[in-house]
């Protein structure tokens, strides 16, 4: 029986690790002929102690496939200035020798060693592809976003060197763009951020055209949930094997005091805000949201985060005290129908029955998380592509409702209390028509991932590919 081994190399940050993981998971439960070994990058600028915790859980498990399942940490990266190439380029070098320990410890043991049978990498990582090619193997990109955004970064690279097309000239105008992988024509002032700065947007439309060299996409979604993007997208062949999700341990870290404030609300009745693992709001943005929710009336639940020194490239922090930037008073007047939190488990809250809405950036992972658990969510997008997710959501999809989805963290501009309040209000009507299409789509987002299920399937073509068979 022939072996193969994967290589997955992801982004260092934790969304996207774990998300690889999960779908490595995936993988080795599906067929027990393939193993895998996750090739870890470290950066200065990303905790490198959750990182090695969470490795370190998952080395300790027990699970069927966990000797199958290695990870091996390349040497720590800390450049004075940060910049995706280069980043990755100087990355090469370490993983094209870990690739090589690999082999030669494989062909030192007694038992046939499984063949390299390919690349899996992070939608960030494809100069990886480079290496894989000095292996001569195969390389798939494992795309954490949705369909939506692989077409529209497909598209906009197209145009940008056909037409010399600039996202970031567009940025300002009334234009509209024909995206082939969105039912309606998209609006300039809904650009995601990434393609609005150009140190990210050389390195994005680089990235796109490498894609077009992989034998194939892996992307998490599912059909019935982006079967318009997924049909648009013709080459390379996409395998739509989502959700890929982290929901095995849920509840399992969460601070038992937040759990319990749940266990004491009615059903559906709070509102969940938080902004994921980078996001962040000015003072002045904090006092117009606590103020939308207290106009609300209803019960909520906040992750608020503070931001990191102006310039300084880090993740936001937890207040050591709230009340220095919330209104004089609100945690007193709030006090029967809120909690303000710093990091909070956001899994183990989405699923938690007192949850009735979700107040989000828009990541995907937290778009698929409210869609698992059938949260609907009120967009309010702050970076990366989360702009893009937000417009699908609300308008391709009709599965949210809006805040601000063309805000961004480098806007200038506040959303004032009046306008989240009308958000909230939306988000918490119970029996509408966005609410039950939210529960429709969670219960397909489950049976995808069943044998005959759509994600299933598409998994098991992946596979056979890999395999030869």
């Amino acid at each position: 029986m022939e072996k193969a081994q994967l290589v997955f190399v992801p982004w260092p940050g934790m969304g996207h690790l774990v998300s690889a993981v999960e779908l490595a998971k995936h993988i080795l439960t599906r067929d027990h002929r393939l193993s895998v070994t996750v090739l870890i990058l470290q950066l200065s600028f990303i905790n490198s102690k959750q990182v090695h915790n969470y490795i370190e859980s998952l080395q300790a498990s027990s699970s069927t496939i966990s000797n199958s399942l290695r990870f091996i940490v390349l040497p720590k990266d800390e450049p004075e200035l940060f910049n995706f190439t280069s980043f990755i380029e100087r990355q090469k070098p370490h993983v094209k020798e870990a690739v090589l320990k690999i082999i030669q410890s494989e062909s030192t043991t007694d038992s046939p060693s499984p063949r390299l049978g390919g690349f899996v990498l992070d939608l960030f990582c494809a100069p990886m592809i480079d290496v894989a090619n000095d292996f001569d193997v195969p390389s798939y990109i494992y795309f954490t976003s949705s369909a939506a955004f692989l077409g529209l970064m497909l598209y906009l690279q197209k145009i940008h060197d056909e037409e010399k097309f600039d996202p970031i000239e567009f940025k300002n105008s009334d234009a509209e763009l024909p995206v082939p992988s969105l039912v309606n024509p998209f609006p300039a002032r809904v650009m995601p951020y990434a393609m609005l700065r150009r140190e990210l947007l050389s390195p994005t439309l680089e990235n796109a055209r490498r894609y077009r060299e992989v034998k194939g996409i892996i992307v998490n979604t599912f059909l019935e949930f982006e079967s318009y993007a997924i049909q648009s997208l013709k080459m390379p062949p996409v395998y739509p094997v989502g959700p890929i999700l982290d929901i095995g341990s849920v509840g399992s870290n969460a601070p038992q005091e937040i759990m319990q404030w749940l266990d004491n609300q009615p059903l559906s009745s709070v509102v969940f805000l938080c902004f994921g693992s980078m996001g962040s709001f000015s003072e002045d943005q904090v006092k117009e949201i606590a103020c939308a929710l207290e106009h609300s009336g209803y019960r909520f639940l906040w992750a608020l985060r503070r931001p990191p020194l102006p310039g300084k490239l880090a993740s936001p922090s937890n207040y050591e005290d709230p009340q220095e930037v919330l209104p004089e008073g609100f945690l007193d007047r709030t006090a029967g129908i809120g909690k303000v939190i710093g990091w909070a488990p956001q899994v183990a809250i989405l699923a938690h029955q007192a949850v009735g809405g979700f107040v989000s950036h828009c990541g995907w992972n937290s778009v698929l998380e409210s869609i698992w658990f059938g949260v609907p969510i009120a967009a309010w997008p702050i970076y990366s592509e989360q702009q893009l997710n937000a417009f699908e959501m609300v308008f391709e999809l009709g599965l949210a409702v809006e805040i601000k989805i063309d805000y961004s963290k480098d806007s200038e501009i506040i959303v004032k209390c009046d306008e989240i309040e009308r958000g909230i209000r939306c988000l918490m009507e119970h029996d509408t028509e966005k609410r039950k299409k939210v529960k429709e789509i969670s219960e397909k987002s489950r049976k995808a991932l069943m044998e005959g299920g759509s994600s299933h399937f598409w998994l098991g073509h992946f596979i056979r590919n890999v395999m030869g068979n």
